[in-house]
């Protein structure tokens, strides 16, 4: 029996995305809902009752609240029959999506909410780190001599750091362009039909640096927590 899986979130491209990347990657069925749509409350009147107080967060048959994104991209690889069993290669993406992951901050945060001179220093300070995290993962690339981090086809390790590099574009444009092995690491995600067709269509992150917006059915929406 196919189970429900609603996937809770906010206006912003960030820790959720990786997690939809899987999803239409293995072809799994899930809901998409903004906060306020599922609890039909203002955040600040829901987060206290949440585990630890954070979204995403994923609901198993309106019963199981799995939280964190990380807790998230492994219950799905388990559940489409992906996960990886060999201890050595499951450690090893581990290692990549723990790595990829602390790409998050300050790059989700600023490229969703900053704008005007704080936007640009905050870009200048975190450009150093983004440099040299983008080699580590190049260096892994290339030291596996496979299509992706750990085979030839994307596990959930590959996803996350698909998200953020993707976004590192929003920010610059350019950092990405100094990886040539990263560069096709997303064109070779980019292209796998499923996901092409969920980029394809997903809300589009607009005036960055300016005053960041989602584009949703259309109509531009302020990045946050709140409902417009």
């Amino acid at each position: 029996m196919r189970q429900k899986l609603e996937l809770i979130y906010f206006k912003m491209r960030a820790l959720a995305e990786a997690p939809r990347l899987l999803f239409h990657y293995t072809n799994i069925e899930y809901e998409d809902f903004m906060s306020w749509e599922y609890y039909d409350k203002e955040w600040l009147e829901v987060k206290p009752n949440i585990p630890f107080k954070q979204l995403p967060m994923l609901i198993i048959d309106n019963k199981h609240e799995i939280c964190q994104s990380m807790a998230i991209m492994t219950f799905i690889e388990n559940l489409a029959g992906i996960n990886i069993s060999d201890p050595i290669l499951n450690a090893k993406a581990n290692a990549i999506m723990q790595s990829a992951q602390e790409l998050f901050m300050p790059l989700n945060p600023t490229v969703n909410f900053a704008t005007g001179e704080k936007f640009v220093k905050k870009k200048e300070n975190m450009t150093p780190f983004l440099l040299s995290r983008f080699e580590d993962l190049e260096n892994a690339l290339k030291e596996n001599d496979k299509k992706f981090f750990i085979y030839n086809e994307p596990r959930a390790c590959d996803f996350v750091a698909f998200h953020h590099l993707d976004l590192s574009k929003l920010l610059d444009p350019f950092i990405i362009k100094k990886f040539p092995r990263l560069e096709k690491f997303l064109e070779d995600i980019m292209s796998i039909p499923s996901v092409k067709s969920y980029l394809d269509k997903r809300p589009k992150l607009v005036d960055v640096s300016v005053e960041p917006k989602l584009v949703i059915d259309g109509i531009e929406h302020p990045t946050g927590v709140k409902k417009t």
